[in-house]
């Protein structure tokens, strides 16, 4: 049977590498989030496989509470028999381009063996990886379980409409989740984030007579003093989980003022919180609250926080950790060398499905670090050997999750 599955995949490498660059050059990027149109063309690609696509389109007021315009997700599904149900989500979505490309963001150019593009990488690639494993798990025609590929298109902003909205409107109720990664770790655990937006609100005033006003900006640096000066205590809570580290916390945005001869009469930062998984998420926004409060000094001013984003982190359970040695023991014997169980700094989709008890962990196509993937920054890269790779992997321990 093994050789059957591997047989399928090698015979099968030049479509599926003609498969993963239409999509690559199907322009799906987050924001704007305009992306009914991206998911039915790959909807068209998956069908044009021979597999059969469900198409859910996600309701216009969740999408536009989700800052995005229009999404679906698509959702393929094989019953093979009685046993349980394993899902592979990817996403479609993706950051826009940016400045610095030396290749066409949506040319799917091969140079060298590797495929650029945005989304070549992170995660389209994982479309080509997941439906290409099922094609060739069907040609040992299983007898137990069913398989799931859950392709969606809000992850650059959440998921809270893709892998979220498929789960709490009933679409799907998997046993095990595999989601997107990369080829050459097995991820048990990442990262969750807390992203606060915090207004900083004075009184506007002529420039030549400052102390009529109450300025914003000056609170709002005292904030930003108290949370760089609070920062440094996050090198010491580090992770016991490897490839996480420590603790983060970023200051992404700043906007406020009305000109300049005029005292700013709001101001408003954006930060990111990245959180161990050992770390509570209300703990987490508690102390932040509380460093903020307490920094605002300037008379008059006011301090208001909102909660624009919670991601929990992915912890490993025991059933997702014997998920993660099954493949990794599947990724060792095609890669050749050790491929370990980890954990990375990021936060993901996976989370979603985490949330409601199900046993998730990541893996998927892909260069052994994001730097290497030139992931959402320029020249976006996969080799298109690993894509191979993480197709027998795939197969491979789908074939061992179902029979066990």
């Amino acid at each position: 049977m093994t050789s059957e599955i591997l047989g399928f995949i090698d015979a099968n490498r030049t479509r599926q590498e003609r498969f993963l660059a239409e999509l690559v050059r199907i322009p799906s990027d987050n924001p704007p989030g305009d992306l009914a149109g991206a998911a039915a063309k790959a909807a068209a690609l998956l069908e044009g496989l021979g597999l059969k696509v469900e198409s859910h389109p996600v309701p216009a007021d969740l999408v536009a509470a989700n800052g995005m315009k229009s999404a679906a997700n698509l959702i393929v599904r094989r019953k093979f028999g009685p046993g349980p149900t394993v899902a592979l989500n990817a996403h479609g979505d993706v950051v826009p381009p940016g400045e610095g490309w030396t290749r066409d963001p949506y040319g799917a150019e091969v140079v060298d063996g590797w495929m650029y593009g945005r989304g070549a990488a992170v995660s389209k690639s994982d479309f080509a990886t997941y439906a290409f494993a099922l094609m060739a798990l069907e040609t040992v025609k299983p007898t137990r379980g069913t398989v799931e590929l859950h392709f969606t298109y809000d992850e650059e902003v959440g998921g809270e409409i893709g892998p979220g909205h498929l789960l709490k409107a009933g679409l799907s109720k998997p046993d095990m989740v595999i989601c997107a990664g990369f080829s050459y770790a097995v991820v048990a655990a990442h990262n969750g984030c807390l992203h606060l937006e915090v207004t900083l609100r004075g009184r506007s005033a002529h420039a030549a007579s400052p102390s009529t006003g109450i300025d914003a900006l000056e609170a709002a640096s005292q904030v930003l003093q108290a949370l760089y000066a609070w920062r440094k205590g996050l090198a010491s809570r580090v992770s016991k989980t490897p490839g996480i580290g420590a603790a983060q916390m970023t200051v992404g945005l700043i906007k406020g003022g009305i000109n300049t001869n005029v005292v700013p009469d709001a101001v408003t930062l954006r930060l990111d919180r990245r959180m161990i998984p050992e770390e509570n998420p209300a703990e987490v926004e508690a102390e932040l609250r509380d460093v903020i409060a307490k920094a605002v000094s300037v008379a008059g001013a006011s301090v208001e926080i909102r909660c624009v984003l919670l991601a929990r982190p992915l912890t490993a359970s025991d059933a997702s950790r014997k998920m993660a040695e099954t493949l990794a023991r599947r990724a060792t014997e095609i890669l050749a060398e050790a491929i370990p169980v980890t954990g990375v700094p990021l936060y993901t989709d996976a989370r979603h499905y985490a949330e409601q008890g199900i046993p998730t962990i990541l893996y998927g196509a892909g260069p052994r670090t994001i730097l290497e993937a030139n992931a959402h920054r320029a020249d976006e890269r996969v080799k298109l050997d690993d894509v191979v790779a993480a197709t027998k992997v795939i197969a491979l321990t789908l074939r061992d999750l179902l029979v066990s």
